[in-house]
């Protein structure tokens, strides 16, 4: 399994301290895996969010509950619960 190193959650502060609403998963009240690794580099967290935010709205030929159910079955094929 790799490691990578993170700042844990309860120890960000300044940028980190100002991203933690945007990136908490209200689902189980902590960061997931794949965004504490932007711990490091809150400048790619922000990014990853800008991403994610305009993968799961910027599209017009997929209706939001399709563009959900897509990134629930890519998860669920690739045993995340994210």
């Amino acid at each position: 399994m790799a490691w990578i190193e993170t700042i844990r959650e309860d120890e960000w502060d300044g940028p980190l301290a100002n991203l933690l609403t945007a990136v908490v998963d209200p689902g189980h009240d902590r960061v997931d895996n794949i965004m504490q690794i932007h711990s490091l580099n809150p400048q790619a967290m922000t990014a990853h969010v800008g991403l994610y935010r305009s993968a799961m709205t910027g599209t017009k030929t997929l209706r939001k509950v399709e563009r959900e159910l897509l990134a629930l079955i890519v998860s669920r094929y690739n045993d995340c619960h994210y």
